[in-house]
């Protein structure tokens, strides 16, 4: 249940930095490096998503 739990934040925090991001994107004087660093967080959470979900079904 623990990593059910783990994965359920990671998800979410995934999309609060794809809000984040859509926020940014939104004002016309957007700063092109924090939008870099929000993307960055956001790969690297999806990656550890993925990996999760490999060693899940992994027997």
């Amino acid at each position: 249940m623990a990593l059910k739990a783990h994965l359920d934040t990671l998800n979410q925090r995934h999309q609060e930095l794809e809000a984040a991001i859509a926020s940014e994107l939104k004002h016309p004087s957007h700063d092109e490096s924090r939008i870099n660093e929000l993307k960055r967080l956001k790969l690297r959470i999806k990656d550890q998503i993925e990996s999760l979900r490999i060693r899940s079904y992994s027997p």
